[in-house]
């Protein structure tokens, strides 16, 4: 049997940014997908803190450290500048692996979204 679990997890982000005319997808600073575990294309969920908005997407690399979390097409109409969002993976793995896996979970500075 193989179950869902979270893989990684980018907890509390600050937007920086919404660009609706981009095709879709959401820009991760490069620095914060390799310390979360997250590579480019893999699917993403997004959770808004402030509005409670739930949406999935795919995560692409925006330019290391520079805080870089910008929602892309369809998803800037979910979030605005200044929100707080968590980004989630998640993986399919047999039950027993699931037991003893353990999630990259990564806790940026919520104010320039740097690693601490």
């Amino acid at each position: 049997m193989h179950i869902q679990v979270v893989k990684s997890k980018i907890h509390r982000v600050t937007v920086t940014g919404a660009d609706l005319n981009y095709i879709g997808s959401i820009t991760i600073d490069e620095a914060l997908m390799e310390a979360s575990n997250i590579i480019e294309g893999e699917k993403v969920q997004i959770v808004n803190i402030n509005n409670g908005e739930r949406l999935e997407t795919y995560a692409i690399k925006g330019p290391r450290n520079t805080g870089e979390i910008t929602l892309n097409g369809p998803a800037a109409r979910k979030v605005h500048r200044g929100d707080i969002i968590i980004i989630i993976s998640y993986a399919s793995m047999d039950f027993e692996e699931a037991k003893n896996f353990k999630p990259s979970l990564v806790f940026p500075n919520e104010k320039d979204n740097s690693l601490m």
